[in-house]
């Protein structure tokens, strides 16, 4: 991977493994930055451009044996130690010649939440759906300022509207937290986090439609028995896990 700068190349890698990852029948789509900067093209803003240091990777619980394949082909050398005890659900590959790496969740996504995500893989696109990566940042307990960034970035580049894999989806996403009041609160914390932001000049105004949106939506959406009997204990008792810090190897 000898060339420009690694965070400069690693959206042209990443569309690299999706073209080749198709060529092998393979179903992969990308979550994370890089996947929200290729869902929004042109409609980016710019403003948020930032560095990219890993492609992250979502596939098949049949395909992580072929995309390891596939990494290996392209330069990417795996991290043994994590990959072997990750139980084939999580694997980690980094670039020998810079800190880039790629981390790829197989099958299924947990993180402080877990996530309903495989159907995703068959909706089109180089990435998952808008909603799914919107959800994949909104599970974060604890966000930083990059988490924040793609938050606004997407919800201000992505159109409002269920059935489409490009806009942001409220329905879709009120089932999922109406399943589970450990990711409603999650979503909630953070989607009135994302709010102040806005209020505060933080985040651009374009983004308030959309999560005015969905906390209506979250809101609305009638509430399994689970979730009601949850709801009564709420914050008393942690409501999300504590994801493993990933280590770069080299």
């Amino acid at each position: 991977m000898s060339g420009p700068p690694f965070d400069d190349r690693l959206p042209e890698e990443a569309r690299g493994i999706l073209a080749d990852a198709e060529r092998d029948g393979l179903r992969v789509r990308l979550l994370g930055g890089i996947a929200i900067l290729l869902q929004l093209g042109d409609r980016f803003d710019p403003a948020f451009a930032r560095p990219y240091r890993d492609i992250d990777l979502f596939c098949g619980r049949k395909d992580g044996r072929g995309l390891e394949r596939l990494l290996a082909a392209r330069g990417w050398a795996p991290a043994s130690e994590f990959n072997a005890l990750g139980g084939g659900r999580r694997l980690l590959f980094h670039d020998p010649q810079s800190e880039a790496q790629v981390d790829v969740f197989v099958g299924e996504f947990q993180m402080c939440h877990e996530l309903p995500l495989a159907d995703g893989l068959d909706r089109p696109g180089p990435s998952l759906p808008a909603t799914d990566l919107v959800m994949t940042k909104l599970q974060i307990v604890e966000l930083n300022a990059k988490d924040r960034s793609d938050l606004y970035a997407l919800l201000s580049g992505s159109p409002l509207g269920d059935g489409d894999p490009a806009a942001i989806e409220p329905g879709r996403m009120a089932e999922v937290t109406a399943r589970d009041w450990g990711v409603h609160h999650t979503f909630e914390l953070n989607l009135a986090r994302l709010r102040e932001g806005i209020a505060a000049g933080e985040g651009p105004a374009a983004a308030g439609p959309a999560v005015e949106a969905l906390l209506a939506a979250m809101e609305q959406a009638p509430k399994s028995r689970g979730w009601r009997m949850r709801a009564k204990v709420g914050e008393r008792k942690r409501w999300y896990e504590l994801p493993e810090e990933v280590e770069r190897e080299g």
